[in-house]
């Protein structure tokens, strides 16, 4: 059974960075597409970003391209979020997860869950 654990989510003003870390432990997320979903309030949850086991490929929300870097380092089983040129609309809760659907978009598609880290970004 894998853990996933959010970290450094926050109180930031727009434009500011913020860097989100998603540390696994019980197993390993080596073999898995991790991916960053969020959810604002009153709000469908959304696929932020997601990037393939090997890291080779990645994912993006159109609206956080060119923003937010999704990354891994396997050898830590930790998976970031650099988020730069934050907006109030980047405003949710981000979750990390973790599947072994090698595209997938969907939230259903995730075998595994992090609890969720709160980002809000004032104006």
């Amino acid at each position: 059974q894998v853990r996933l654990v959010e970290s450094g989510g926050g109180l930031v003003q727009a434009g500011g960075s913020l860097r989100l870390s998603c540390a696994a432990s019980g197993g390993t997320i080596s073999t898995r597409v991790m991916a960053w979903f969020r959810q604002a309030p009153g709000k469908e949850r959304e696929l932020v970003a997601s990037i393939a086991w090997s890291g080779s490929s990645t994912l993006y929300l159109d609206s956080v391209k060119g923003r937010f870097t999704i990354s891994r380092d396997n050898a830590k089983n930790t998976v970031y979020l650099q988020m730069n040129s934050l907006k109030p609309e980047d405003t949710a809760v981000y979750s990390c997860a973790a599947t072994r659907v090698g595209v997938a978009t969907r939230g259903s598609e995730y075998d595994y869950w992090g609890q969720g880290t709160q980002v809000t970004v004032s104006s």
